[in-house]
């Protein structure tokens, strides 16, 4: 695996007196993808939003090198930072294709812009035909697929992703994920939340299993798909005797 693109030391996290996440240590290197499985209440999203810049922390959290404390989120934004966070948060009385153009509005350039649109309607053909619908109006699989564009948009060179699966028909959880393993193709890195452990490990170059708050197992994908522990808990299969 290639040096970090994201680097995370003993990062911590506190709602007041409670820990939240744990001095978890964890890498997401160039092009890679890197998925973080955990039950409801693991500190997967507070993971992230730390990540972000959302929630204070302790720790050292470097993003290419360059330490992130006291980077307001907008900076992590511009320095090729992404977040698509649970709940979508789109702006679901604007058409689609505005959505996209907030999107990339911090941009310091308009060179490229045009051709972001064209790839993002190439990369999500429902969205291409329904480019001038209301964000409101579309299904929960064309709300996720607007949300992963939307961030796309800011030509992202690392693109965090909380549950894009949940709550999704088996088919969308498919499109989606197929996506996914085409950023990796155009050399995006994607730190991926997913509960979905079975579709995660298959795509993942290297995991991290959370509990309570703390990194409890790690390994690359292909490993963690065969650890007894990892396919009695998330799983959902006993190990078979070879």
């Amino acid at each position: 695996m290639s040096a970090p693109l994201l680097s995370l030391e003993r990062l911590s996290v506190s709602y007041g007196r409670v820990d939240a996440v744990r001095e978890v240590s964890l890498s997401v290197p160039e092009g890679a993808i890197v998925a973080i499985l955990g039950p409801n209440g693991a500190g997967k999203t507070t993971l992230l939003s730390a990540v972000m810049g959302i929630l204070p922390c302790r720790g050292l959290a470097t993003f290419r090198g360059v330490p992130l404390a006291g980077r307001p989120v907008e900076q992590r934004v511009a320095d090729g930072m992404s977040l698509v966070p649970e709940k979508r948060e789109l702006f679901v009385s604007m058409t689609v294709e505005d959505n996209l153009r907030l999107g990339g509005f911090r941009r310091r350039s308009t060179a490229g812009f045009a051709e972001s649109l064209d790839a993002m309607w190439a990369l999500f053909p429902r969205l291409a035909e329904r480019r001038m619908q209301l964000a409101g109006t579309l299904s929960g699989g064309e709300r996720q697929m607007l949300a992963m564009a939307r961030s796309l948009m800011s030509t992202p060179r690392l693109l965090m992703l909380d549950e894009p699966s949940l709550g999704l028909a088996p088919l969308i959880v498919k499109e989606v994920f197929r996506v996914i393993a085409e950023l990796r193709r155009t050399g995006v890195s994607i730190l991926l939340v997913e509960q979905n452990a079975r579709a995660a490990l298959d795509l993942a170059d290297h995991a991290y299993v959370l509990e309570n708050g703390a990194a409890v197992l790690e390994g690359p994908g292909e490993a963690l798909r065969r650890d007894e522990r990892v396919i009695a808990t998330y799983l959902g299969i006993r190990a078979v005797a070879s």
